[in-house]
Parts: structure tokens; C-alpha cells; sequence
């Protein structure tokens, strides 16, 4: 009986000092307010007010809070994950799985009223902005695409998302003004993909480049070819930890970011509607390109990866996520201009067509509603390309 009251006594000491020893790491250790690792933002103290009392949400605050600041959290979040793939044989960990070096993210089942809704979408664009133009469309495959039924995971019926999409765009018509689709998927294999990321590598997409060039009759303003760099220079990021990397919370290798310059993009400068929408007592008010004061920056905005404020190294390209940028191409060979509605994969294409189009403007709907854009942006005359990844098709809700 006394060895069993000790080992009692025991189990409950120690659990004590568990719980002590946590709570008091808890609040001597620093506290970072983001996680690389995640690519996210750690939830912050909540205020404690009648309001948050009263409505729960200072506990929900609370527990979130604690979630993200637990001691030795990555750690015990790579535990984990060793654990779903080794002990269980799980073949994913939050969704990302681990397949011929590459970590992707399962994209499945195929949403069709997605598709519908980012053609109706489309057609409303053109209808109001460039109802007379002819309107290119791709799609970038993701890595799912080269990995997922290869490697026994649920795949999307890729054939039929281009049908459908095609169908309801009415892309098979003779019209001068169609919707015309644009096949770039034929360019691209696995290797041109990031390892820990879902984006695609600059250095590897020349043959999209091109294909974009070429089907918009601009191919012979670029000194490149499909299979050679030609007269672009490469420079090199090390240690990329890609957004995949975080949330599948296994060791990999980093990649490297290749980014490639010329006396082309060297001259080119970004203008983003952020940068550009001013604060205080002028809040709201947007300097124009062309106006006094406009901010003006390079295509390859390099001081993001030290000044602290971004959490992923790719928005070295044009300066990462935003709804309207123009990038303008002193050195280009013409004065054509060409118009991207795009995601992030646009961010690394579009500094490799700034030989042929002295303007590339680049409009990112996930950010502003479509009934802003005439604001700010001249459709005639240019050419105009609607580019996708598979993401954004299957889940065009987030398009504005």
C-alpha cells in the first residue's frame, strides 16, 4: 500500500512540475511574432475587456495565443509529423505529402462552380473593360499535376477542368474576339517546380516565356530561347524554405532562388497601388504613375529578404503580392503594352517579357474588386492575357 501511495505521489509531482516548468517557460521566453517555418504571423496577447468576456472571444484569443507560443512548438510540430508518416503510415501530414523530392499539397475533388464562376467572371471583365479585344487564357498546372496519381494520392481530372473551362468560355468559336486558350502546360515538368514550395523557378520557365511571346506575336523581341538564357545573367538566393516546407514540418533541403537580370530589368521599375496609396491626412488618395511623387522600384526588390517585413524570400520578384502593379521597360524593343490578371506564379514571368512590351501591368483580383480597375488602368490597344494556376481555378471565390 505504501509503494502504491508513492508512485502516486510521484505521478502527481511530476505532472506538477510539468505543468510549472511549461507555464514558467512560458513566460520567460521570448516571444516571436512570426514563424518562418509557417510562413504565417503568430496570434498576438489578447486585451482582456468586458466586450471579449462577454462574447468568448478573449478565451479563443487566449487558446490561440498559447497555441502559437508553446514552448518547443516546432519541435513537437516535426514530432508529429514523424509520427503521422512513420508509426500511423500516413502518406500526408496536414494535407502536404513528400513525392520524388518534391512536398505538394493535395488539390482534390475538382470544384465545377468554381470554374463556372471564374468564367463568368472573365466574360464580365471583358464585356466591361474590352469587349473588342482578342483575350488569352493558360492555366499553370500544379505540382499535383506531375505528382499526385502518379504516386497513388486523389488527383483532379485536369482534362475536364480545361474542357469546361474552355466550354464555358466558348473558346472553340471563329470569332476575332474569343476567348483563346493558350497551352502552356506542354512547356513544364516537375523539375521547373521549387522542392519546398508551390511556385514555379524562374530560371526553368524560359519556355513559358517564350510560348506567352510567341502566341502574342512578340517572340522576336526576346533574346532568349526556349532551352537557353542567352544574354540574362543569373544570380542566386540560397536557403529558401518554400511554403510547403512549414506546414509538412519535415526536413528538407532548401532550395535556391535563381533570379535572372539583364540591362533590361536592371532599368525597369514597379509601381504598386500600395506603395502608391497614401496615409494621414491624405489617406486614400492614390499618386497615379505619372503624377509627382509616384513611387517607383526595382523589379527585383532584393531588400525584402532583410527588412523583416516579408515572410517569403519569392516576394524578391516585383515585390510580391498586390492588386495592381505597372512595370515599366524603358529598354524594351517596342511600345506595346500587355495586361496579366494573374497570382503569384505571374510575379517571376513577367520581369522575362520586359524585352518585348514597354508595360506590363499586373492586376491580382484577390486583392481588388474588379469594379476599381478602370481606375487606374488603360485597356486599348494592349494585349491581354488571364493567367491561373490550378488553385485559383478550383477556388475562384477569392477573386473580387
Amino acid at each position: 500500500m505504501k509503494e502504491c501511495k508513492w508512485k502516486r505521489r510521484i505521478t502527481i509531482y511530476g505532472f506538477v512540475l510539468c505543468l510549472v516548468s511549461m507555464t514558467v517557460l512560458m513566460v520567460i521566453s521570448p516571444k516571436e511574432t512570426v514563424s518562418r517555418a509557417e510562413r504565417r504571423r503568430l496570434a498576438e496577447k489578447p486585451k482582456l475587456t468586458i466586450k471579449s468576456l462577454m462574447d468568448k472571444s478573449f478565451m479563443d484569443d487566449t487558446e490561440n495565443y498559447l497555441l502559437d507560443h508553446f514552448p518547443f512548438r516546432d519541435g513537437l510540430r516535426r514530432i508529429k509529423a514523424y509520427f503521422a508518416y512513420d508509426v500511423l503510415q500516413q502518406k500526408e501530414n496536414n494535407d502536404i505529402y513528400v513525392a520524388d523530392g518534391h512536398a505538394a499539397k493535395l488539390e482534390y475533388p475538382l470544384n465545377e462552380a468554381s470554374i463556372k464562376r471564374l468564367a463568368a467572371k472573365m466574360k464580365g471583365l471583358r464585356q466591361q473593360y474590352f469587349p473588342d479585344q482578342t483575350v488569352w487564357y493558360a492555366i499553370v498546372p500544379d505540382k499535383n499535376y506531375f505528382l499526385a496519381e502518379q504516386n497513388g494520392f486523389p488527383s483532379l481530372d485536369y482534362e475536364h477542368m480545361s474542357s469546361l473551362l474552355s466550354q464555358e468560355l466558348g473558346a472553340d468559336s471563329a470569332s476575332d474576339t474569343a476567348f483563346r486558350y493558350m497551352d502552356i502546360t506542354s512547356d513544364l515538368t516537375i523539375d521547373d517546380y521549387y522542392h519546398t514550395d508551390t511556385h514555379w523557378r524562374q530560371e526553368r520557365i524560359l519556355a513559358v516565356a517564350r510560348r506567352v511571346a510567341d502566341t502574342l506575336g512578340m517572340g522576336g523581341s526576346l533574346s532568349f530561347a526556349a532551352d537557353s538564357q542567352g544574354a540574362l545573367s543569373e544570380n542566386i538566393i540560397k536557403d529558401f524554405y518554400g511554403v510547403y516546407y512549414g506546414q509538412a514540418a519535415l526536413p528538407m533541403e532548401p532550395d535556391n532562388i535563381v533570379y535572372l537580370t539583364s540591362a533590361v530589368t536592371d532599368e525597369a521599375r514597379v509601381w504598386s497601388l500600395e506603395e502608391n496609396t497614401q496615409s494621414g491626412k491624405n489617406a486614400g488618395k492614390v499618386v497615379l504613375p505619372d503624377e509627382e511623387g509616384a513611387v517607383w522600384k526595382a523589379v527585383y526588390q532584393t531588400e525584402k529578404l532583410e527588412d523583416g517585413k516579408s515572410l517569403d524570400k519569392y516576394d524578391m520578384f516585383v515585390g510580391g503580392a498586390s492588386s495592381l502593379q505597372i512595370i515599366r521597360s524603358p529598354k524594351a524593343a517596342t511600345e506595346k503594352r500587355i495586361i496579366l490578371f494573374r497570382d503569384s506564379y505571374t510575379s517571376s514571368l513577367a520581369p522575362l517579357l520586359l524585352e518585348a512590351y514597354s508595360e506590363i501591368v499586373l492586376i491580382d483580383l484577390r486583392y481588388i474588386d474588379s469594379a476599381r480597375i478602370g481606375a487606374y488602368v488603360d485597356f486599348a490597344g494592349a494585349d491581354i492575357l488571364f493567367l491561373y494556376n490550378t488553385s485559383i481555378v478550383n477556388h475562384s471565390e477569392m477573386l473580387k
